[in-house]
């Protein structure tokens, strides 16, 4: 995986890319308190994937599974069919800790291989397992429900993401 995201990230010129954006993208705001459930995403990749790896381990192995098939299609679009978004501001309205870390998180995390979306396609693939699990209490599942919705909306709003990506990863999800 890493080998594959330093080839995509740093080895295929943005240039080499096709923007992707639809009519929505303009509509949705720029809004740094979505950088919270944005980050939230990796909490909940490892609270799941620790709590079936010690409690229900078929649904571990069935969300391994499901990540390294959502992984490999999404690496193989990115290098067969390179992305980019032109989303980002070009300055943040506010100066504030939140701003701070999105502009540290577009240094870190480039604006190519962008669609399809993995913040969305593994939130999805977790919230699938969850639901699913018979030993969870429902406020749990409604918890992950709603953060998954949130995580989803995140790609957006912190413009890390068009929205052509959150319905590109829809098919990757299925298949997967």
């Amino acid at each position: 995986y890493f080998a594959l995201y330093f080839l995509t990230e740093n080895l295929i010129p943005t240039e080499n890319c096709t923007p992707v954006h639809m009519w929505l993208d303009d509509v949705i705001p720029f809004c740094e308190w979505f950088l919270i459930p944005y980050v939230f995403w990796y909490v909940l990749i490892v609270i799941s994937l620790g709590y079936f790896l010690l409690y229900n381990v078929d649904s571990f192995k069935r969300l391994q599974t499901y990540i390294i098939i959502t992984q490999i299609l999404a690496m193989a679009v990115y290098i067969l069919y390179p992305t980019r978004q032109d989303l980002r501001p070009a300055e943040f309205a506010n100066d504030n800790l939140l701003t701070r870390c999105v502009a540290f998180l577009y240094a870190f995390d480039t604006n190519t291989g962008v669609c399809p979306s993995l913040h969305v396609a593994y939130s999805l693939g977790i919230a699938s397992v969850w639901t699913k699990e018979k030993h969870c209490h429902l406020l749990w599942k409604i918890f992950v429900v709603f953060a998954v919705v949130m995580i989803c909306l995140s790609t957006m709003f912190i413009k890390q993401h068009s929205a052509v990506d959150m319905f590109a990863a829809i098919p990757v999800c299925l298949i997967a």
